[in-house]
């Protein structure tokens, strides 16, 4: 390899008049290289024209310049392409909602007494007819003791009354057995007047003992079924003491801890029937003619991978007036994964329509953003486009693409903008 290194030397003094020698100029022997050197001398004496030093200038020192290889050509890509077409969809209305149940209950307290005991959590699967929570009972009890004291003396005075009205009757038969002998000697004008009289008027107060002792037994059957109501109703109250499940389900919430005082009307538990449970949308007012009692919609639910087939069950004639919807009950099927509260879409058929379609394979998504490589004249060139519904492997395009156009699927690896290519079917 040629070398080739050339120096200037310039020299000042502080003597006036000495100008600046040229020293070594090497094997420089070009005119233009003459001038170069020229130049530089005079830069260097307008610069430092009382310096004592020399300037040593590198005027060339390398390599020579290097040989340029010859590039090859761009390898073409070995791809396959699929035409964007043209398809028939269905149109549908998507409305959202919330899972709720379909029966739920808030158990609260028919009496007020303080809680003893609480025995279920939230999460709790219970049974109809299971006990939730006890309460202090005892001044139901006292009141039960009472009616129960009511009843036996009500029923105690029934024996009494029963021996006043035989009393009675004996006396009665005694006085009219009396009167017909009074009567038959009263004919032979045996006695007085006087005596007849007074048989006379001793059967009629024998006559009106019997009916009242009959009718004071009379009146201690209402009082002895009066007595046995409170006593029903006062059992009645103390089985309020312990609150029970309504029907089998789940308590989702729970508000009341032992010792809290527990009053009629409060909320206690919430209990919900498990696995029977509907999807209640909001369905804009322009789109209620599709959403008919009784049709079968699909439903996805968050949580849930797959699409549920499922029925109306319910429309609610009216509408509310700030959203201008009205709310579509859903029944779902049973579910495992379902809850309460979960967040769930409805999709009412509206009919078909028409929708430019790409394979899934050829989208390549960075971000927020989805792009395609258009095959163009054997050439690869990217391009965005926005995307819709995804159905199974094909994908709504609502920009960016034509029908007919020509798209790279699927994607080799390391395909970039601009890569030649070369369709293979």
């Amino acid at each position: 390899m040629d070398r080739r290194c050339h120096f200037v030397t310039v020299q000042s003094a502080e003597t006036p008049g000495t100008g600046p020698q040229t020293g070594n100029l090497g094997t420089a022997g070009t005119s233009a290289r003459a001038t170069l050197w020229r130049t530089l001398q005079r830069a260097a004496s307008a610069l430092m024209p009382t310096l004592g030093f020399s300037l040593v200038l590198l005027t060339s020192c390398g390599n020579e310049p290097p040989r340029r290889s010859a590039t090859s050509p761009t390898t073409a890509v070995a791809v396959q392409v699929s035409t964007v077409s043209t398809q028939e969809w269905p149109a549908v209305y998507e409305a959202t909602g919330t899972v709720r149940a379909r029966t739920a209950g808030t158990i609260s307290s028919k009496v007020m007494g303080y809680v003893q005991q609480v025995s279920v959590q939230v999460g709790d699967r219970v049974r109809e007819g299971q006990t939730l929570i006890t309460l202090d009972a005892r001044e139901l009890e006292e009141g039960v003791r009472g009616a129960e004291a009511g009843r036996a003396e009500a029923s105690s005075a029934i024996p009494e009354a029963e021996s006043a009205v035989a009393a009675a009757k004996a006396n009665l038969d005694l006085a009219q057995t009396t009167f017909k002998r009074i009567e038959d000697l009263a004919a032979k004008k045996s006695i007085s007047n006087q005596e007849f009289d007074e048989a006379s008027a001793r059967v009629k107060a024998a006559q009106a003992n019997y009916e009242m002792a009959r009718s004071k037994r009379a009146q201690l059957d209402p009082r002895l079924a009066r007595a046995e109501q409170e006593l029903r109703s006062a059992t009645i109250m103390r089985e309020y003491a312990k609150i029970a499940a309504p029907f089998a389900g789940i308590v989702t919430a729970k508000s009341v801890e032992p010792g809290n005082l527990a009053a009629p009307g409060v909320p206690l538990l919430t209990i919900e029937q498990d696995g029977v449970y509907r999807l209640e949308a909001s369905v804009d007012e322009s789109r209620l003619p599709s959403a008919r009692a009784g049709a079968t919609v699909e439903v996805a639910l968050e949580g849930v991978e797959r699409r549920l087939n499922a029925r109306v069950s319910e429309v609610v004639p009216a509408v509310d007036a700030a959203s201008r919807s009205s709310i579509v009950k859903i029944d779902l099927p049973a579910v495992p994964q379902l809850r309460s509260g979960m967040f769930g879409r409805a999709f009412f058929p509206l009919g078909s329509r028409k929708v430019v379609v790409a394979p899934a394979s050829a989208i390549v998504e960075r971000g927020q953003l989805q792009s395609v490589f258009v095959a163009e004249d054997g050439t690869a060139r990217t391009r965005l486009i926005t995307t819709g519904e995804r159905v199974k492997d094909s994908v709504e395009v609502l920009s960016g693409l034509n029908a007919g156009e020509k798209i790279v699927a699927p994607i080799p690896a390391g395909l970039q903008d601009g890569a030649r290519l070369e369709v293979r079917p």
